[in-house]
Protein backbone atom coordinates (compact mmCIF):
# COMPACT_ATOMS: atom_id res chain seq x y z
CA UNK A 1 0.00 0.00 0.00
CA UNK A 2 1.47 3.32 -1.00
CA UNK A 3 1.45 6.17 1.49
CA UNK A 4 2.62 9.31 -0.33
CA UNK A 5 4.14 12.03 1.78
CA UNK A 6 1.28 14.39 0.91
CA UNK A 7 -1.37 12.31 2.68
CA UNK A 8 -0.47 13.13 6.28
CA UNK A 9 -0.93 16.35 8.18
CA UNK A 10 2.07 18.60 8.68
CA UNK A 11 4.11 17.69 11.77
CA UNK A 12 2.58 19.07 14.96
CA UNK A 13 -0.81 19.86 13.41
CA UNK A 14 -3.77 17.62 14.22
CA UNK A 15 -5.60 15.99 11.34
CA UNK A 16 -9.06 17.35 10.55
CA UNK A 17 -10.30 13.73 10.59
CA UNK A 18 -8.54 10.93 12.42
CA UNK A 19 -9.69 7.29 12.53
CA UNK A 20 -7.77 4.81 14.64
CA UNK A 21 -8.48 1.10 14.74
CA UNK A 22 -12.09 1.56 13.63
CA UNK A 23 -14.13 -1.64 13.36
CA UNK A 24 -17.78 -2.09 12.48
CA UNK A 25 -19.94 -5.20 12.19
CA UNK A 26 -23.46 -5.80 10.91
CA UNK A 27 -24.18 -9.05 12.74
CA UNK A 28 -21.54 -11.52 11.52
CA UNK A 29 -20.50 -9.26 8.65
CA UNK A 30 -17.27 -7.39 9.39
CA UNK A 31 -17.77 -4.25 7.25
CA UNK A 32 -14.88 -2.08 8.54
CA UNK A 33 -11.65 -3.81 9.52
CA UNK A 34 -9.11 -1.88 11.62
CA UNK A 35 -9.37 1.37 9.68
CA UNK A 36 -6.53 3.83 10.34
CA UNK A 37 -6.90 7.11 8.48
CA UNK A 38 -5.57 10.65 8.87
CA UNK A 39 -7.05 13.42 6.72
CA UNK A 40 -5.47 16.87 6.99
CA UNK A 41 -7.42 20.12 6.72
CA UNK A 42 -8.22 21.11 3.15
CA UNK A 43 -7.63 17.71 1.61
CA UNK A 44 -10.09 16.23 -0.91
CA UNK A 45 -10.27 12.47 -0.49
CA UNK A 46 -12.19 10.34 -2.98
CA UNK A 47 -13.14 6.85 -1.80
CA UNK A 48 -13.45 4.21 -4.49
CA UNK A 49 -14.19 0.52 -4.40
CA UNK A 50 -16.69 -2.14 -5.41
CA UNK A 51 -20.18 -2.22 -3.89
CA UNK A 52 -20.08 -3.61 -0.37
CA UNK A 53 -16.45 -2.63 0.19
CA UNK A 54 -17.33 -0.46 3.22
CA UNK A 55 -16.72 3.00 1.78
CA UNK A 56 -20.22 4.40 2.46
CA UNK A 57 -20.21 2.89 5.95
CA UNK A 58 -16.82 4.49 6.65
CA UNK A 59 -18.15 7.86 5.48
CA UNK A 60 -21.22 7.54 7.73
CA UNK A 61 -19.20 6.59 10.85
CA UNK A 62 -17.39 9.93 10.76
CA UNK A 63 -20.41 11.79 12.14
CA UNK A 64 -21.80 8.74 13.97
CA UNK A 65 -24.67 8.07 11.58
CA UNK A 66 -23.26 4.56 11.94
CA UNK A 67 -21.98 3.66 15.42
CA UNK A 68 -18.66 1.82 15.56
CA UNK A 69 -17.83 -1.30 17.58
CA UNK A 70 -14.23 -0.46 18.31
CA UNK A 71 -11.70 2.29 17.70
CA UNK A 72 -11.62 6.09 17.91
CA UNK A 73 -12.67 8.91 15.58
CA UNK A 74 -11.77 12.56 16.11
CA UNK A 75 -12.77 15.64 14.11
CA UNK A 76 -10.51 18.68 14.42
CA UNK A 77 -8.96 17.12 17.52
CA UNK A 78 -12.31 16.44 19.26
CA UNK A 79 -13.41 12.82 19.84
CA UNK A 80 -16.76 12.06 18.19
CA UNK A 81 -19.24 11.60 21.08
CA UNK A 82 -21.57 8.60 21.11
CA UNK A 83 -24.76 10.61 21.61
CA UNK A 84 -26.43 13.66 23.10
CA UNK A 85 -25.89 17.37 22.69
CA UNK A 86 -22.14 17.08 22.17
CA UNK A 87 -22.80 14.84 19.15
CA UNK A 88 -25.37 17.31 17.78
CA UNK A 89 -22.82 20.12 18.14
CA UNK A 90 -20.13 18.13 16.36
CA UNK A 91 -22.53 17.11 13.58
CA UNK A 92 -23.21 20.78 12.90
CA UNK A 93 -19.52 21.05 11.90
CA UNK A 94 -19.82 18.18 9.44
CA UNK A 95 -21.88 18.71 6.29
CA UNK A 96 -23.36 15.57 4.74
CA UNK A 97 -24.80 15.16 1.26
CA UNK A 98 -26.48 11.84 0.42
CA UNK A 99 -27.84 10.14 -2.70
CA UNK A 100 -31.32 11.31 -1.73
CA UNK A 101 -31.66 15.05 -1.27
CA UNK A 102 -33.60 14.94 2.03
CA UNK A 103 -35.07 18.41 1.51
CA UNK A 104 -38.20 19.54 3.36
CA UNK A 105 -40.94 19.34 0.72
CA UNK A 106 -43.19 21.90 2.44
CA UNK A 107 -40.49 24.57 2.64
CA UNK A 108 -39.10 26.69 -0.18
CA UNK A 109 -35.53 26.31 -1.36
CA UNK A 110 -34.58 29.46 0.59
CA UNK A 111 -36.29 28.19 3.77
CA UNK A 112 -34.52 24.82 3.46
CA UNK A 113 -31.14 26.56 3.43
CA UNK A 114 -32.06 29.00 6.24
CA UNK A 115 -33.49 26.42 8.65
CA UNK A 116 -30.40 25.00 10.38
CA UNK A 117 -28.58 28.35 10.80
CA UNK A 118 -31.73 29.76 12.44
CA UNK A 119 -32.42 26.75 14.70
CA UNK A 120 -28.92 25.48 15.49
CA UNK A 121 -26.61 28.46 15.06
CA UNK A 122 -29.30 30.90 16.34
CA UNK A 123 -28.52 33.27 13.48
CA UNK A 124 -30.55 36.46 13.05
CA UNK A 125 -33.26 35.92 10.41
CA UNK A 126 -32.06 38.73 8.12
CA UNK A 127 -28.49 37.41 8.33
CA UNK A 128 -29.63 33.81 7.65
CA UNK A 129 -31.60 34.98 4.62
CA UNK A 130 -28.67 36.95 3.25
CA UNK A 131 -26.34 33.99 3.73
CA UNK A 132 -28.82 31.59 2.12
CA UNK A 133 -29.12 33.79 -0.97
CA UNK A 134 -25.33 33.99 -1.22
CA UNK A 135 -24.99 30.20 -0.96
CA UNK A 136 -27.71 29.58 -3.54
CA UNK A 137 -25.84 31.95 -5.85
CA UNK A 138 -22.64 30.03 -5.14
CA UNK A 139 -24.23 26.76 -6.31
CA UNK A 140 -25.89 28.48 -9.27
CA UNK A 141 -29.56 28.37 -8.33
CA UNK A 142 -30.40 31.67 -6.62
CA UNK A 143 -33.17 32.20 -9.19
CA UNK A 144 -34.99 29.15 -7.74
CA UNK A 145 -35.03 30.46 -4.14
CA UNK A 146 -38.82 30.77 -3.85
CA UNK A 147 -39.67 27.43 -5.46
CA UNK A 148 -40.41 24.21 -3.61
CA UNK A 149 -38.16 21.14 -4.02
CA UNK A 150 -40.74 19.29 -6.14
CA UNK A 151 -40.53 22.08 -8.73
CA UNK A 152 -36.79 21.49 -9.25
CA UNK A 153 -34.81 18.92 -11.21
CA UNK A 154 -32.79 16.31 -9.34
CA UNK A 155 -29.57 18.16 -10.09
CA UNK A 156 -31.01 21.41 -8.75
CA UNK A 157 -32.29 19.66 -5.60
CA UNK A 158 -28.86 18.20 -4.94
CA UNK A 159 -27.29 21.64 -5.31
CA UNK A 160 -29.80 22.95 -2.74
CA UNK A 161 -28.73 20.10 -0.45
CA UNK A 162 -25.09 21.18 -0.84
CA UNK A 163 -26.01 24.84 -0.12
CA UNK A 164 -27.96 23.71 2.96
CA UNK A 165 -24.89 21.84 4.27
CA UNK A 166 -22.64 24.83 3.58
CA UNK A 167 -25.04 27.12 5.47
CA UNK A 168 -23.74 25.64 8.72
CA UNK A 169 -20.21 26.71 7.80
CA UNK A 170 -18.91 23.15 8.25
CA UNK A 171 -15.29 22.17 8.80
CA UNK A 172 -15.76 19.01 6.74
CA UNK A 173 -18.09 17.95 3.91
CA UNK A 174 -19.00 14.29 3.43
CA UNK A 175 -20.54 13.23 0.12
CA UNK A 176 -22.01 9.71 -0.08
CA UNK A 177 -22.71 8.86 -3.74
CA UNK A 178 -24.13 12.38 -4.33
CA UNK A 179 -24.80 11.85 -8.05
CA UNK A 180 -25.89 8.20 -8.19
CA UNK A 181 -29.63 9.03 -8.11
CA UNK A 182 -29.37 11.66 -10.85
CA UNK A 183 -30.07 11.43 -14.57
CA UNK A 184 -26.76 11.47 -16.49
CA UNK A 185 -27.27 14.99 -17.86
CA UNK A 186 -27.61 16.38 -14.33
CA UNK A 187 -24.47 14.78 -12.90
CA UNK A 188 -22.01 17.39 -14.14
CA UNK A 189 -23.88 20.38 -12.69
CA UNK A 190 -23.48 18.83 -9.23
CA UNK A 191 -19.89 17.72 -9.80
CA UNK A 192 -18.99 21.24 -10.99
CA UNK A 193 -20.15 22.66 -7.65
CA UNK A 194 -18.09 20.03 -5.83
CA UNK A 195 -14.99 20.79 -7.91
CA UNK A 196 -15.37 24.49 -7.05
CA UNK A 197 -15.65 23.61 -3.34
CA UNK A 198 -12.52 21.49 -3.56
CA UNK A 199 -10.61 24.37 -5.14
CA UNK A 200 -11.72 26.66 -2.28
CA UNK A 201 -9.96 24.39 0.21
CA UNK A 202 -12.90 22.57 1.81
CA UNK A 203 -11.94 19.32 3.56
CA UNK A 204 -13.98 16.72 1.67
CA UNK A 205 -14.55 12.98 1.66
CA UNK A 206 -16.40 11.85 -1.44
CA UNK A 207 -17.74 8.33 -2.05
CA UNK A 208 -18.40 8.17 -5.79
CA UNK A 209 -18.22 6.16 -9.00
CA UNK A 210 -17.44 9.27 -11.03
CA UNK A 211 -13.90 8.59 -12.19
CA UNK A 212 -13.56 11.92 -14.03
CA UNK A 213 -14.27 13.78 -10.79
CA UNK A 214 -11.82 11.57 -8.91
CA UNK A 215 -9.03 12.38 -11.37
CA UNK A 216 -9.83 16.07 -11.54
CA UNK A 217 -10.65 17.09 -7.97
CA UNK A 218 -9.08 14.55 -5.60
CA UNK A 219 -5.83 15.15 -3.76
CA UNK A 220 -5.92 11.55 -2.66
CA UNK A 221 -7.61 8.29 -3.63
CA UNK A 222 -8.51 5.68 -1.05
CA UNK A 223 -9.47 2.34 -2.57
CA UNK A 224 -11.40 -0.07 -0.35
CA UNK A 225 -12.26 -3.73 -0.72
CA UNK A 226 -13.82 -6.13 1.79
CA UNK A 227 -13.85 -3.55 4.58
CA UNK A 228 -10.17 -2.66 4.37
CA UNK A 229 -8.15 0.17 2.82
CA UNK A 230 -6.22 -1.54 0.02
CA UNK A 231 -4.59 1.49 -1.61
CA UNK A 232 -4.04 5.06 -0.42
CA UNK A 233 -2.33 7.21 -3.01
CA UNK A 234 -2.64 10.16 -5.40
CA UNK A 235 -5.01 10.03 -8.41
CA UNK A 236 -2.27 9.87 -11.06
CA UNK A 237 -0.62 6.86 -9.40
CA UNK A 238 -3.94 5.10 -8.76
CA UNK A 239 -5.27 5.43 -12.29
CA UNK A 240 -2.01 4.75 -14.12
CA UNK A 241 -0.16 2.33 -11.83
CA UNK A 242 -2.43 0.66 -9.25
CA UNK A 243 -0.49 -1.77 -7.05
CA UNK A 244 -3.11 -4.30 -5.97
CA UNK A 245 -4.90 -6.88 -8.09
CA UNK A 246 -8.20 -5.72 -6.56
CA UNK A 247 -7.66 -2.15 -7.79
CA UNK A 248 -6.50 -3.33 -11.24
CA UNK A 249 -9.60 -5.52 -11.54
CA UNK A 250 -11.87 -2.66 -10.38
CA UNK A 251 -10.36 -0.16 -12.84
CA UNK A 252 -10.48 -2.69 -15.65
CA UNK A 253 -14.22 -3.13 -15.15
CA UNK A 254 -15.01 0.57 -14.66
CA UNK A 255 -12.76 2.07 -17.32
CA UNK A 256 -13.36 -0.78 -19.75
CA UNK A 257 -16.92 0.45 -20.45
Amino acid sequence: MTQPETTGAAPGTPSMISMQGVNKHYGDLHVLKNIDLEIPTGQVVVMLGPSGSGKSTLCRTINRLEPIDKGAITIDGVPVPAEGRALARLRSDVGMVFQSFNLFAHKTVLENVMLAPLKVRKLDKAEAKKRAHALLARVGIESQADKYPAQLSGGQQQRVAIARSLAMDPKVMLFDEPTSALDPEMVNEVLDVMVALAKEGMTMIVVTHEMGFARKAADRIIFMADGSIVEDTDPETFFTAPESDRAKDFLGKILGH
